[in-house]
């Protein structure tokens, strides 16, 4: 089984767009779609709550024709065209979708973040966790969420093992972001963020990526737009996780960041089953 999961940051600008952004974002969707995974994920699709027009619909499946989607949105009391979650699985899988509301606080259930998928043998969880914010402003809603969060997968992975990614919005060690020292007080490298993170992975979850590659450093999956150097650099954070339950290592192939060219932003990422 092959997984990928990838914040596209508005799949609407990715697929009508004709700006340069939009054009490199192409090309890492045809990346995607060479990889022929049965799951692809993807977080910050900003799509309104009626989901894509003809238009669009028309786009991705010229990316995709060999799959089906499940999507929800942003929706009332919640920003419009915020957030926002897709998965696309083959025509020939048999799943059964949910969109999850976890008792998270604010407008953060009402956001889109989040999908499940339960499967014959596993449950397939996609995530876009929310961002502690600018000067931390939403911080303690953060540590919130991450606790409800925790909650609702392990009350999965009692039913069934469970398979979970997303961008996490947290560099969970010290080897995960290019420039920790400067960080301890950035949204995303909170001692909070970090702390929730490891609960997370405390109630029987494993970062497949770091089981994988446990000392390997520089390698990351999201450089800010803001400085435009910062992939060039390499100043990159790695935010985008695959998790999966602590009885599925030994089934564990490969778990790695997908090439996405000279596109910043966040990369995807790539999982593998056996």
């Amino acid at each position: 089984m092959k997984f990928i999961s990838w914040n596209i940051d508005s799949l609407n600008a990715a697929l009508t767009s004709d700006s340069n952004r939009a054009l490199l974002t192409r090309e890492v969707l045809k990346t995607i779609a060479d990889k022929d995974a049965d799951l692809i994920a993807i977080q910050e699709t900003k799509l309104p709550a009626t989901g894509m027009n003809t238009k669009q619909e028309t786009a991705l499946k010229a990316f995709f024709p060999d799959y089906n989607y499940e999507f929800v949105s942003s929706c009332p009391p919640a920003r419009k065209g915020y957030a926002g979650t897709m998965v696309l699985y083959k025509k020939d899988m048999q799943v059964k979708a949910s969109f999850p509301k976890i008792g998270a606080p604010d407008t953060m259930d009402d956001e889109g973040r989040m999908i499940t998928l339960e499967l014959e043998d596993y449950f397939f969880n996609l995530v876009y966790t929310p961002n502690a914010g600018d000067g931390l402003k939403r911080l303690a809603l953060r540590q919130e969420w991450d606790k409800c969060y925790a909650n609702y997968l392990a009350k999965l992975d009692q039913t069934k093992p469970v398979i979970a990614c997303g961008d996490y919005n947290v560099a969970h060690t010290e080897i995960d972001l290019a420039n920790p020292a400067s960080n301890h007080m950035s949204a995303g490298f909170t001692d909070e963020e970090r702390e929730g993170f490891t609960n997370l992975l405390a109630k029987g979850f494993t970062d497949s990526f770091r089981y994988t590659h446990p000392e390997e450093k520089g390698c990351y999956s999201w450089w800010s737009q803001r400085i435009k150097t910062s992939k060039i650099n390499n100043s990159g954070w790695r935010i985008d996780y695959f998790l999966i339950s602590d009885r599925l290592k030994d089934s564990l192939v490969s778990s790695e960041m997908v090439d996405s060219g000279e596109r910043q932003d966040h990369a995807p990422i790539y999982l593998e089953l056996k």
